[in-house]
């Protein structure tokens, strides 16, 4: 193990489920293994659905499935030469003890650690795994009750472990996900003068909304956006605005 290699551990979080806390793990993951060259972990500590270990085993049975994706696949593979990368289960009160072991263990130096986390402050160990983290994201949709819920959520881990000094945390970042194109909701105006009021950190990114990405898992489709063992089609990362999403990720995580 090379002492001088940094592995960052990064996290999507989030006080309310349903806002695509473990699609970004997945996205951004899937991008930064498979496409941009690094080398990444995933550790599924959100107990009891652990989605992103069920996500795995049906990626793999529809790329078997799937002629088109089956070749894709083997063209990526064939070209990479690199495995699919390790999503492993663990509960969220060991879950940084187990990540540092893997990373200390791993034959390849491991660049990022994705950590999907419970939803809820109440499991125990979550804020010593959150206060573990090097950077947090957390997507946030314009519905009231996500914004209340998010923003309470962001300024508990700001004020009580970011203040406490026990941290490894260095920034946490806010994002717009689900955003209509077509509408522009005086909501957003409020909701960023209200962030920036509190001193928190909001992204330029803005995620699209796209009913297409939610077409990605019928079985006849020849292209796929969120899955485990392939980087999203660049034409939907496109359409997403995920590309600009991870650019200003990558600048962020300063890797």
């Amino acid at each position: 193990m090379n002492a001088k290699h940094k592995t960052v551990f990064i996290a999507f979080s989030s006080q309310k489920g349903g806002v695509g806390k473990s699609t970004f793990t997945t996205l951004v993951a899937s991008t930064m293994h498979y496409r941009l060259g690094y080398n990444v972990a995933v550790f599924d500590a959100d107990f009891p659905q652990h989605s992103l270990m069920k996500m795995k085993t049906r990626d793999l049975a529809m790329v078997m499935e799937n002629e088109a994706l089956k070749k894709l696949a083997y063209k990526q593979f064939t070209t990479i030469n690199k495995k699919a990368y390790p999503i492993m289960q663990h509960k969220a009160d060991s879950v940084l003890e187990a990540a540092h072991e893997f990373v200390n263990t791993s034959s390849v130096p491991v660049d990022v650690v994705f950590f999907d986390l419970p939803g809820t402050v109440n499991t125990p160990g979550i804020l010593k795994a959150l206060a573990g983290m090097h950077h947090i994201f957390t997507p946030i949709t314009a519905d009231r009750v996500v914004m209340e819920s998010t923003l309470i959520f962001t300024q508990l881990l700001q004020d009580v472990i970011m203040k406490k000094g026990e941290t490894s945390i260095e920034t946490i970042n806010l994002f717009w996900n689900q955003v209509d194109g077509r509408e522009s909701t005086p909501l957003y105006g409020v909701y960023n003068q209200l962030i920036e009021q509190l001193g928190l950190s909001l992204m330029q990114s803005q995620i699209k909304n796209s009913t297409r990405f939610r077409k990605e898992s019928e079985t006849d489709s020849k292209t796929v956006f969120r899955s485990t063992v392939m980087p999203p089609d660049e034409r939907l990362m496109k359409a997403s605005q995920l590309d600009l999403f991870i650019d200003e990720f990558l600048k962020i995580i300063q890797l």
